[in-house]
C-alpha cells in the first residue's frame, strides 16, 4: 500500500499544521466542481507569523525558501479541510507565489522552488503544477512570502 500524502509530508520531516484563520474578510478556500482553490496562505506557525521583512534586505533567501514551504504547508492544510484528506488530490494544477521582495531582488522563482519541489515530493507525478512567482514590495502583515493553490480533487 502506498503511502498518503499526510505520511510523506511527516516522513519529509514536515507537518500538516491545523488551517490558519483568516486574517481579514474572506473564505481560506472554495471549491467549484472538482477544483479547490486557497486564499493566499501566510507563513504562520499556528498564530504566529514567522519570516517577517523583504527578501533581499532584512531575510536572505533561505529565508525567504523556508518561509514558501511553511506557507505552502498551510494551503494544504485549507486543501484538506475542505477534502478531509490529501489523497483526494489529484493533480496540483497552479501555484501562485508573491514574494517580498527588496528593490532590485529578481530570484523570486529560487523562492518558490522550495514549495514547488515539495509538492512533487509529496505528491510525485501529480505534484507538477504551473506557477507564477511575483515579486512584489509590500505584503500583508510584513509576510515574506504569500502562496496560493489551485488543485483538483477526486469527483
Amino acid at each position: 500500500m502506498s503511502q498518503t500524502p499526510e505520511e510523506r509530508i511527516q516522513e519529509l520531516g514536515h507537518s500538516l499544521p491545523s488551517p490558519p484563520q483568516a486574517v481579514g474578510s474572506y473564505i481560506p478556500a472554495t471549491q467549484f466542481g472538482n477544483v479547490i482553490v486557497t486564499s493566499g496562505q501566510l507563513p504562520f506557525i499556528g498564530s504566529e507569523l514567522m519570516f517577517k521583512g523583504k527578501i533581499g534586505d532584512q531575510l536572505h533567501e533561505d529565508d525567504g525558501s523556508n518561509a514558501a514551504s511553511l506557507c505552502l504547508l498551510n494551503a494544504l492544510a485549507q486543501v484538506k479541510s475542505v477534502t478531509g484528506e490529501l489523497s483526494k488530490i489529484t493533480k496540483l494544477i497552479r501555484l501562485e507565489g508573491y514574494v517580498h521582495s527588496a528593490p532590485g531582488f529578481d530570484r523570486q522563482p529560487y523562492i518558490l522552488n522550495a514549495a514547488s519541489q515539495l509538492l512533487t515530493d509529496i505528491f510525485g507525478d501529480i505534484g507538477k503544477h504551473t506557477r507564477v512567482a511575483l515579486g512584489i514590495s509590500e505584503m500583508p502583515l510584513n509576510a515574506a512570502v504569500q502562496l496560493a493553490l489551485w488543485v483538483e480533487i477526486k469527483e
